[in-house]
C-alpha cells in the first residue's frame, strides 16, 4: 500500500490498484476511465457532438420541453456548462429553444428531429460496447452492484444539494 503522499499508478491493463485503496480514490479513477470511454464510444458511433451534448439529449429525449435549469439539475451539471453545451447543440441543429407558451420569458428547450437520430446513431454503437464494459457483473452481483450505484447517486446528490443551499 503507498505510504502518505504516494498514489496508484493507473495502468492501461488496470493493474497497479490494490483491492484495500480507499473508496474514494478507486471511484475517481473508475470515473475517469469511464468518461474516457464515453468519449470514444461517441468517437466511434460517428456522433459529432461531446459526451455532454448527448447528457442533455438524453435528458431531453424523458422530458421534452424543459427549462435549461431543469436540464441542469436532472443532468447533475451547473447551470453555466450547460448554456455552453445548449448553445453548441442548438448552433448544429440538435436542439430547439421556443418560449413558453403560457410565459414568454421562460425559454424551453426541444430535441430536434436530427437530435434525436443522433441519439439513435449512437445508440446503435455505443449500447453494445457499454453492455460489454458491465460484461464482467454477474447476474448475481448485478442487484448489488445496482443498490451500490444508486445509493451513491442518492447521496452525492444530496451532498451537492447540501452544497449548494450552504
Amino acid at each position: 500500500m503507498p505510504g502518505e503522499g504516494e498514489s496508484w499508478q493507473l495502468r492501461l491493463d488496470g493493474g497497479g490498484i490494490p483491492e484495500d485503496a480507499p473508496l474514494p480514490v478507486l471511484m475517481l479513477m473508475a470515473s475517469r476511465l469511464m468518461g474516457a470511454f464515453y468519449g470514444e464510444t461517441v468517437r466511434v458511433s460517428g456522433v459529432k457532438m461531446s459526451p455532454a451534448g448527448l447528457g442533455v439529449l438524453r435528458v431531453l429525449l424523458a422530458q421534452d420541453g424543459l427549462k435549461s435549469s431543469e436540464v441542469a439539475a436532472r443532468g447533475g451539471s451547473s447551470p453555466g456548462t450547460l448554456t455552453a453545451v445548449v448553445n453548441t447543440l442548438t448552433r448544429e441543429g440538435y436542439v430547439k429553444r421556443r418560449p413558453d407558451a403560457s410565459d414568454r420569458r421562460v425559454i424551453r428547450l426541444y430535441v430536434t428531429d436530427k437530435g434525436r437520430a443522433a441519439c439513435e446513431a449512437y445508440t446503435e454503437v455505443g449500447g453494445p460496447m457499454w453492455r460489454h464494459a458491465f460484461d464482467f457483473v454477474s447476474d448475481e452481483d448485478e442487484p448489488v452492484v445496482r443498490r451500490f450505484f444508486v445509493e451513491m447517486i442518492r447521496n452525492f446528490s444530496k451532498l451537492a444539494r447540501e452544497e449548494r443551499s450552504a
